[in-house]
């Protein structure tokens, strides 16, 4: 197959569970091809650069087999390679300095003191 749909493409290689959310998706300006915003039908080829943002990460994929079928997830490298950069991944994992407080339930506010101590908590 030398080119395909780019909705059909990204429902291929998993990227989205539905082709219709592919489909919205392209609508939506959040698909872009080779830097340029595409409609569904856009057709694909070898070598293209695909981008796809979702949520606040933007993904990026190489196209190396165009293909029309949806695949397992074992056999979506053959079809597609991932390049998308290690600091697009690392916005996936939640920072990890959150400190989360646990109140008991019923116990009503903080005291002046527990404020004072929290506040003491997060100044350092």
């Amino acid at each position: 197959m030398e080119e395909t749909r780019i909705d059909k493409y990204l429902w291929a290689i998993r990227v989205f569970k539905t082709r219709s959310d592919s489909a919205e998706a392209c609508k939506s300006s959040r698909i872009q091809l080779n830097g340029h915003p595409v409609k569904p039908s856009s057709q694909i080829k070898e070598s293209d650069i695909i981008n796809v943002r979702k949520g606040a990460v933007k993904f990026s994929y190489k196209v190396i087999c165009p293909i029309d079928k949806r695949q397992g997830a074992q056999s979506v490298p053959k079809y597609a390679e991932n390049i998308t950069p290690q600091e697009e991944l690392e916005k996936l994992n939640p920072p990890k300095e959150i400190i989360f407080m646990k109140r008991d339930r019923g116990t009503g506010r903080p005291t002046k003191k527990e404020r004072r101590d929290l506040e003491k908590m997060f100044e350092d």
